[in-house]
C-alpha cells in the first residue's frame, strides 16, 4: 500500500482548526480540544476563558466530527455503546425512554462567534445571547462509564453556574447529554437531582440525541446552537421517542412535543469517555 504524504495532515485533530484559520486570516489564539463527547464544551469554555483574559476579542469555536466508518462503528459495537434496534432507525434513539438500548452514531459541526460584549455593542452587533459560565471536572473512575453517584457531573453543573454567578432557581432549562445508553442517562438524572434536590423535577430537560443521533466531539456545539435557538425562540424542543416510562429517569424530559416557554437561562450538559465532564451556561441578552 502507498501512503500519501498528506496522510499526517488528514488525520491530526488540529488540523480542522488550522484551516479555519488559514482561509480567514486568523493568526491569533488557536486550540484543538480532544475530550471526546465533551470536546465541544470544553472548546467553548477555552474560548470564553481566551475572551476574559484578554487572550482574544473574539473567537470562532465549537465543534466537527466525521467518525462513521468500518473501524468506528466496530469499535462502538464491540462496546455495545450502539443501538441495535436496526429494523426501527428513526425510534433508535430514545434518550431517557425505559427501552433505550444504545446511541446512534451522527456526524456534524457545531460553531458560535463569541465575542467580548462592549465591544460587540460598540460596534453594533446583532447579540443573540450570552455565554456566561463554563465549568468542568473528571471523574476520575472507570474509562467508559459514568459515575453512578453523579458526584463529578453534578460539579460540572455547579461550577458553570457559579462561573454564570447564577443559582440552581436561574435555569429555565436543561440541555442534557442524554445519549440513549441505559447507563449515561440514569447517572446524568442522578447527577441533575443530586444538585437541584426537589426542584429537579420542576426543570425542563431534553436531550437534542433523540432527533440528530450521536455525533460524538460535535454533540455539545451543536446543541450549544439547539441551546441559543432555545432562547431566541423561546421554545424547548422535545426528547423525541419518549413511549416507555423509565422509574430510573422520572424527570420532565419535554416527551415528542416542543414547549413554548419563557427561558432566560440555559444549562448545556457535555460528558465524555474517560470521565470527561463539561458544562456551560447560557442567558438571554438584555439590551
Amino acid at each position: 500500500m502507498r501512503m500519501s504524504p498528506f496522510f499526517f495532515p488528514m488525520v491530526l485533530p488540529n488540523m480542522a482548526a488550522a484551516n479555519v484559520s488559514q482561509y480567514v486570516g486568523a493568526r491569533g489564539y488557536n486550540s484543538t480540544v480532544t475530550t471526546a463527547c465533551a470536546a465541544s464544551n470544553n472548546a467553548i469554555g477555552e474560548a470564553l476563558m481566551a475572551i476574559r483574559h484578554g487572550v482574544a476579542d473574539a473567537m470562532v469555536t465549537g465543534g466537527t466530527e466525521a467518525g462513521i466508518s468500518q473501524l468506528g462503528l466496530a469499535g462502538f459495537a464491540v462496546m455495545r455503546a450502539l443501538s441495535t434496534r436496526n429494523d426501527e432507525p428513526h425510534r433508535a434513539s430514545r434518550p431517557f425512554d425505559a427501552e433505550r438500548d444504545g446511541f446512534v452514531p451522527a456526524e456534524g459541526a457545531g460553531i458560535l462567534v463569541l465575542e467580548e460584549s462592549e465591544r460587540a455593542r460598540t460596534r453594533g452587533a446583532n447579540i443573540i445571547c450570552e455565554l456566561v459560565g463554563f465549568g468542568a471536572t473528571s471523574d476520575a473512575g472507570h474509562l467508559v462509564q459514568p459515575q453512578e453517584t453523579g458526584e463529578s457531573a453534578a460539579k460540572a453543573m455547579q461550577g458553570a453556574l457559579d462561573d454564570a454567578g447564577l443559582g440552581t432557581g436561574d435555569v429555565d432549562y436543561i440541555n442534557a447529554h442524554g445519549t440513549s445508553t441505559p447507563m449515561n442517562d440514569a447517572a446524568e438524572t442522578v447527577a441533575i437531582k443530586r444538585l437541584f434536590g426537589d426542584a429537579a423535577y420542576k426543570v425542563p430537560i431534553s436531550s437534542t440525541k433523540g432527533m440528530i443521533g450521536h455525533s460524538l466531539g460535535a454533540s455539545g456545539a451543536l446543541e450549544a446552537v439547539a441551546c441559543v435557538k432555545t432562547i431566541m425562540d423561546q421554545r424547548i424542543h422535545p426528547t423525541v421517542n419518549q413511549e416507555s416510562p423509565d422509574p430510573d429517569c422520572d424527570l420532565d424530559y419535554v416527551p415528542n412535543e416542543s414547549r413554548a416557554a419563557d427561558v432566560g437561562v440555559v444549562l448545556s450538559n457535555a460528558f465524555g469517555f474517560g470521565g470527561q465532564n463539561a458544562c456551560l451556561v447560557f442567558r438571554r441578552w438584555e439590551k
